[in-house]
């Protein structure tokens, strides 16, 4: 029998994962002036390994403990929103280096894009051989 899961891979997952971290990285532009904002992020590749390994993964924020954010449940350990460390201080406390957060934001964008053009191909393709084209 097929499986869509199966022909489809990690992307999906990937996908959701990129959309998260688009808007964490829009979020920390959006506070660029926020006096003692603390520019957040998480660590892409474990956070893709944690949704490979099978575990549902709820990608809503869901408090702070000692200087992190949960993803989804702590039960299931879930992937950790962690702050960023600046690289020059600021006056007003604020983390948020808006030129390495624009970089971040467009490498994300770019490498978003090529997952769902990855999945649009394969299931172009898996819909071209169901009908036999």
């Amino acid at each position: 029998m097929f499986n869509l899961d199966t022909a489809l891979g990690i992307h999906p997952q990937a996908a959701l994962l990129r959309a998260h971290r688009a808007e964490l990285i829009a979020g920390n532009l959006a506070n660029a002036d926020t006096p003692n904002y603390q520019a957040r992020d998480f660590n892409f590749n474990a956070a893709l390994e944690l949704a490979s390994g099978g575990n549902d993964m709820d990608l809503q924020t869901t408090g702070t403990q000692m200087g992190r954010l949960a993803l989804g449940d702590a039960g299931l350990g879930g992937v950790e929103l962690e702050y960023r460390s600046p690289t020059q201080a600021s006056l007003d406390q604020n983390t948020v280096d808006v030129q390495g957060e624009r970089s971040r934001f467009v490498d994300n964008a770019m490498r978003y894009e090529a997952g769902l053009r990855f999945i649009d191909g394969t299931l172009g393709g898996l819909l071209s051989a169901i009908r036999g084209d």
